[in-house]
């Protein structure tokens, strides 16, 4: 993968190779191995004289088909060929703004895909990917020369006109490119390599331009690049976005880079012998490399760091063959030299969500004497070491294009779309969720703005359902994203969840490895709060409640806030049931003079607890019994008793923290127990969310358990939650653990629990 261009920033060429941004005035270090540089004044040349005769390889492709060969040696070169014989009759006469044959350009990204190990196939559509695009050959042409998969690259990588589309064209043309990715991944393969060298060949746009094209490089295909696990891609286009955006900042880096480059001690180099060594005298077959850092690295790490030292500019890689060589690498490396604990990272057994695995680990180079604290070292300088294997190192630089063919699979294991359409095997999970909500975009402009912020996300985590089945979600997302991740539209019905089975609000932020049990509501007319919108972190969340809240706008005139009018709704819904307790005082109070209906209050409200005290039994002949309303004693809760001013017995459970103070404070304990009766009165409290008609349905529950409800408070809704306070009357105590589970079968219930002692104050 290489070019000479020129490069924005500075006025002489840059050459570039390898998967990193290199400067001709930077000193070359002979530990790099340097690829042979493709040179388009020849392949102009070359192009200008037409093909070769029939049959024979032309020579402008000749450099191609040498590093293809290398990667593939039994590639069959002639589809290659008759793809360059029409590529370039096509193109013949254009001239790119460089001033050279348009073929080179075709030919330039064709190399950059080959260098990084691409099979035939893709490397012929990209021959041929501007064919459609700026010459009269049509996709039947080509499907008829080269097959149904070239066409389906070709088509995918093909922009959509401006006439046709006017501002939307780029925000559509990448809509239509990250469909077809989802069917073939190899499309944006081709597309990123079609854009690094057009970055390579900027300078020679107005600058305004430039700037144009690197933002929308470093928005939307860097992050893709990084997303694809393309990192040799990857890392050459931020280099070039960083020329360009922030010429100031890349002009320093380099001069960094010139300084540390004229040192005459390498830390990296001596390092790395020592490494050889290790691994050399513990029997292990291992390579082990420097690996320059970027521009862009290097420039992150001086903000992170300040003032960089020579270990800074490189990192070592260790290449082996197997895995279990890596761990025997990294066990001879923390043994035999100082170990950074903090910076060990295990990419192998939890790969990253762009397929990238390795070992990560530092060690430190002290200046003197031996460290074995394991911390990062202050005197010396610390090493980052890379561990990995040849495959893994390959998958590393190339991601999906190391895959090859995702179609190369035995019909059996391909998967297809429920429309027929086939679908790409390999196609990671963050591309599926960015293909389901694309679809409910509902303009070009909302695309394109929430297409940048998904990506702006660059990194994944992954949760459990209580099924076993995963959630794949960005950093930072919250119980509603997992909703709707889930759910789609439904949910919009959802009334919480509990996460690792704690009960949890929607608006909690999930972590790496969490279990998350959605629970949703039974009504059809359930809806979405609005307070949602700032919970929710991926786009297939905000667009599905943006579009609801667009259909149901909220009326001017509406003073209250949502919480008053949950409130509201719920006393609603409980007036209808606390009326239906009246009749049983209001009738037989009714012809009653005013004092003689309030001692019948007061009697029919005592009564109850009264018939309850009595069914307790106390070691105190002629004593009154009172049941403790701090923790309200019910049959067959183990109880004691107290006595009390005025001849009575206060009864409590024994659990009741009053019981342990008045222990303390030397009240004798009096025996109680519970009589034959069976009629108990408890408060109990229910937790729910806050919907319409869950009073109605709750205090329904309740009676067909043949409840009594004595007392009710409702409070006040706190974050969608709902607490209520029942005291309710049973014939029988054994009734008591169906009641409670009656209540919590209530949709928007989630825990129900009885009066727990309270502890006393001192």
């Amino acid at each position: 993968m290489s070019a000479e261009a020129t490069n924005p920033a500075s006025p002489g060429p840059v050459v570039t190779s390898g998967p990193a941004t290199a400067d001709p005035a930077l000193p070359t270090a002979p530990r790099r191995k340097a690829r042979a540089r493709i040179d388009l004044r020849r392949l102009g040349r070359a192009a200008l004289l037409g093909p070769a005769a029939r049959d024979r390889l032309p020579d402008a492709i000749g450099h191609v088909a040498e590093v293809h060969r290398a990667h593939h040696p039994d590639a069959d070169l002639e589809l290659l060929r008759r793809a360059y014989v029409l590529a370039e009759s096509s193109h013949r006469g254009q001239m790119r703004k460089s001033g050279e044959p348009y073929i080179t350009h075709p030919l330039a990204v064709t190399l950059i895909l080959a260098e990084l190990g691409a099979e035939t196939t893709t490397l012929t559509a990209s021959l041929l990917h501007d064919t459609v695009e700026d010459t009269d050959v049509t996709l039947d042409q080509v499907r008829e020369q080269f097959g149904e998969e070239v066409r389906f690259l070709v088509d995918g990588v093909t922009k959509l006109e401006k006439v046709d589309y006017g501002a939307a064209a780029e925000p559509e043309t990448f809509r239509k490119m990250l469909v077809a990715t989802g069917n073939d991944v190899r499309v944006m393969s081709i597309k990123l390599a079609d854009r690094l060298h057009n970055m390579r060949t900027l300078g020679v746009m107005r600058p305004e331009k430039q700037a144009r094209i690197a933002k929308v490089t470093r928005d939307v295909l860097i992050p893709l690049a990084e997303r694809l696990g393309v990192q040799a891609l990857k890392t050459e286009l931020e280099d070039l976005v960083f020329a360009i955006l922030h010429p100031e900042e890349y002009a320093h880096t380099r001069e960094l880079i010139v300084a540390n480059a004229s040192r005459a001690d390498d830390p990296l180099a001596e390092t790395a012998d020592a490494v050889r060594t290790v691994l050399r005298d513990a029997g292990i077959q291992a390579e082990v490399l420097i690996r320059p850092r970027h521009f862009v690295s290097v420039h992150r790490v001086a903000r992170k760091r300040g003032r960089l030292r020579g270990a800074d500019f490189g990192r070592l890689l260790v290449l082996v063959n197997e895995d279990a060589d890596c761990y025997g690498v990294l066990g001879e490396l923390h043994t035999c030299l100082t170990p950074v604990v903090s910076e060990f990272k295990d990419f192998i057994a939890v790969p990253k969500f762009n397929l990238y695995q390795s070992l990560h680990t530092a060690v430190a180079r002290p200046r003197s004497g031996a460290d074995t604290s394991g911390s990062a070292p202050t005197g010396g300088q610390m090493i980052e070491v890379l561990i990995r294997t040849h495959q893994m190192h390959k998958v590393a630089e190339a991601g999906v294009i190391a895959l090859g063919n995702p179609y190369a699979l035995p019909p059996e294991e391909q998967a297809v779309a429920g429309d027929g359409e086939r679908v790409d095997p390999t196609r990671p999970g963050w591309l599926s969720r960015l293909l389901d909500w694309q679809e409910a975009a509902p303009d070009p402009d909302t695309f394109w703005s929430t297409l940048r912020e998904d990506l702006a996300q660059d990194r994944e985590i992954t949760v459990f359902r209580p099924d076993g089945k995963t959630l794949g979600l960005p950093d930072g997302a919250t119980c509603v994203d997992a909703a709707y991740a889930q759910y789609g539209e439904d949910a919009h019905a959802c009334i919480g969840a509990r996460v690792n089975g704690r009960l949890a609000t929607l608006s909690t932020v999930l972590r790496d490895g969490d279990t998350v049990q959605l629970l949703m509501g039974q009504d059809p007319a359930s809806e979405p709060s609005r307070e949602w919108l700032e919970h929710a972190h991926t786009p297939a969340a905000r667009i599905a409640i943006q579009r609801w809240i667009a259909t149901h706008p909220v009326p001017a005139a509406a003073p209250e806030d949502e919480q008053t009018q949950v409130l509201q709704a719920s006393e609603a819904a409980f007036r209808p049931a606390a009326d239906s307790l009246a009749p049983r005082n209001t009738a037989r109070n009714a012809s009653r003079a005013p004092a003689d209906r309030l001692a019948a209050a007061q009697a029919d409200e005592a009564g109850p607890t009264a018939r309850l005290a009595a069914n307790a039994v106390v070691d105190q002949p002629g004593a009154s019994v009172r049941l403790a309303g701090c923790c309200t004693p019910v049959p067959p809760d183990e109880v004691t008793g107290f006595a009390v001013r005025g001849g009575a017995v206060t009864v409590h459970r024994v659990e009741c923290p009053a019981v342990e103070r008045m222990k303390l404070a030397g009240r004798p304990e009096v025996g109680v127990r519970w009589g034959d009766a069976t009629e108990c009165r408890v408060t109990l409290f229910a937790e729910s969310f806050g919907r319409p008609h869950l009073l109605a349905d709750l205090t329904e529950a309740m009676a067909v358990e043949g409840a009594e409800i004595v007392s009710a408070t409702v409070e006040p809704p706190s974050r969608q939650r709902v607490r209520h306070t029942y005291t309710v009357q049973l014939p029988d105590a054994a009734h008591l653990p169906a009641l409670m589970r009656a209540m919590r079968n209530v949709p928007g219930v989630y825990d129900v629990s009885r009066a727990q002692p309270q502890a006393l104050e001192d």
